[in-house]
């Protein structure tokens, strides 16, 4: 499997983040299966006429090699417009309702949009602004309801119920899973040496995708000191709750690691890296200083990672996942 022990052994204040378990604070996923090989090249003919292949930047930094998947020039900026085109092209709804951090609420919108569903976006009341400006302008009923993503999803959930709409969950869905892991594909071809891909981690949708379409090479998750999902996880043995406290908890906020994305890192060779706040802050620093790339906080989490050592391999692939913040240099 390729877990290091000391990825393992997640830190000392992961225990304090986590939080005490509500059964009505939990959605529990039926087990779903992963998407196969075949999955992943269904859904990027699917969406192909719809999305960017994104380039890749090799570059030396610090003597070292190391290269860039620019997916935050995505269409809407960021990564998940392929998982909700993929879902919504498969389940061809008459209306759709979802709940977002932002940006898989921006995916959602825009794919609503194209593909001519009504869509409804519940947002926590703590979404960035320009996140929700984003989410309305492309077309989508914008709710806000409570302070964190689980407020969200519930009321999201409960609409969906009763009224018998049809719900995309933000990174539990394998079809929604099958759309993120084009973008592995994509890595695997452009990059035949590349040996480690390192994903930004929330929810877990783009690792589930990513790291089984990238298979056998290595994933390596990184995660937020204030909102380690999997990390909690790993240690708890199944999804728990954690805290959503970190400068990336608009787009790595979740309240608890998916099914799919744990059963992904049993599945396939996946370490596990933390970083803090001030480590995201001056790796996004750093990527517009050294090569004018502008991310959101949770795409620079996997370049802090690289910096600090923590992502192993010759040949490594930092996925910079999205670019749907509004930010001025610390320094």
């Amino acid at each position: 499997m390729g877990h290091s022990s000391g990825a393992l052994s997640a830190r000392a204040d992961v225990r304090a983040k986590l939080y005490s378990m509500r059964g009505a604070d939990v959605f529990h996923h039926p087990e779903r299966s992963l998407p196969t090989l075949e999955d992943f090249r269904a859904a990027a003919a699917r969406i192909a006429p719809y999305v960017r292949r994104t380039p890749v930047l090799r570059a030396t930094v610090d003597g070292r090699p190391v290269a860039l998947k620019l997916e935050h020039l995505q269409v809407t900026g960021v990564f998940k417009i392929r998982g909700a085109l993929n879902a919504l092209l498969t389940a061809k709804p008459a209306r759709v309702i979802t709940a977002s951090g932002g940006n898989h609420g921006l995916g959602v919108a825009a794919a609503a949009r194209w593909l001519g569903i009504p869509a409804t976006v519940f947002v926590p009341g703590t979404v960035p602004e320009v996140k929700a400006r984003r989410i309305a302008a492309a077309g989508a009923d914008v709710a806000a309801t409570g302070s964190k993503y689980a407020d969200a999803e519930r009321a999201a959930r409960e609409l969906a119920d009763r009224e018998g709409l049809y719900y995309v969950h933000a990174y539990d869905d394998p079809a929604v899973v099958a759309g993120q892991g084009t973008v592995g594909l994509e890595i695997a071809s452009d990059l035949p040496d590349c040996d480690v891909v390192a994903v930004p981690v929330g929810g877990g949708g783009l690792l589930a995708g990513v790291s089984a379409a990238i298979a056998p090479r290595r994933a390596v998750a990184v995660e937020p000191e204030g909102c380690p999902t999997l990390h909690a996880a790993v240690e708890a043995g199944t999804p728990v709750e954690v805290g959503a406290e970190s400068v990336a908890a608009s787009a790595l906020g979740a309240s608890r690691i998916g099914d799919l994305a744990l059963a992904a890192y049993r599945a396939n060779p996946v370490g596990l890296a933390l970083v803090s706040d001030q480590e995201i802050l001056g790796a996004r620093d750093r990527l517009w200083e050294e090569f004018r790339l502008a991310v959101e906080p949770a795409a620079a989490t996997v370049f802090a990672a690289w910096l600090a050592g923590r992502v192993p391999g010759e040949a490594p692939c930092l996925l910079l996942s999205g670019a749907n913040a509004d930010w001025v240099p610390t320094h």
